[in-house]
């Protein structure tokens, strides 16, 4: 399938339609056929940054319908592949990636008639209570991470149109992982949830986020015990 891929795969066109297109298609193909529908796609003169779009949107989308390992491990699939993706010299090796990621969905998923749920292209935001511009939006949704993690994936949406640069959320998230992570999934996850904002084209970046609040830790979740016995050893 490899070779089947035009020759100037790499001088596509980002197209968010053709986004939508994969996610529809991720939520209901099998492994070989996600493949193959990327190859449809670059094939029509589309890059591959829109095929990856949708490789990490549906890896987040697996997350939203049901957070737990299982799910999470998508996430930080696409992440490595990505990372492989961009690190490799060798035009074969970018397009097995490219491939193996788009194959790698609909395993996670398992059985589509069983994953249904929030669809991250089509979800709708909601407002804050200050508009989304204030300096109490983070904190607002830093609580709504604890206690209704799609309300806040909804209100970051709006967040993150009214602030472009995301980088106030972001720091507060890692620093909610530095009180209250409890494993190495929650520091692994978090490293590649944040880092795959930048990954996504402009078109979709608000909307991978807004799934990562599925796995964050909120301001209600209770500190890690390394936290806990750092700050009665300086009480």
């Amino acid at each position: 399938m490899l070779k089947q891929i035009r020759a100037d795969w790499l001088a596509g066109k980002t197209d968010a339609a053709a986004t939508t297109e994969l996610l529809a298609a991720f939520r209901q193909c099998s492994d070989f056929e996600a493949s193959k529908k990327a190859v449809q796609v670059i094939n029509r003169g589309v890059s591959p940054a829109s095929v990856w779009d949708a490789v990490l949107l549906g890896a987040g989308e697996l997350l939203m319908r049901a957070p737990a390992i299982r799910s999470l491990h998508p996430v930080t699939t696409a992440n490595a592949l990505h990372y492989a993706f961009t690190a490799s010299a060798s035009d074969e090796t970018r397009r097995f990636l490219t491939l193996q990621a788009a194959s790698c969905l609909p395993f996670f998923r398992g059985d589509a008639a069983k994953n249904k749920g929030v669809e991250i292209d089509s979800f709708e935001a909601v407002a804050l209570k200050d508009g989304g511009a204030g300096a109490g939006a983070v904190d607002e949704i830093r609580a709504d991470v604890s206690g209704d993690k799609l309300a806040a994936s909804r209100k970051i949406l709006t967040w993150a149109k009214a602030t472009p640069a995301p980088r106030e959320l972001m720091a507060a998230a890692r620093r909610l992982i530095f009180l209250k992570g409890r494993d190495s999934h929650d520091y692994k996850f978090s490293s590649a949830a944040l880092e795959d904002f930048f990954h996504c084209t402009p078109a979709w970046r608000n909307r991978f986020p807004a799934s990562s609040v599925f796995w964050l830790k909120g301001s209600g979740a209770p500190d890690n015990d390394l936290v806990k016995r750092a700050r009665a050893a300086l009480a």
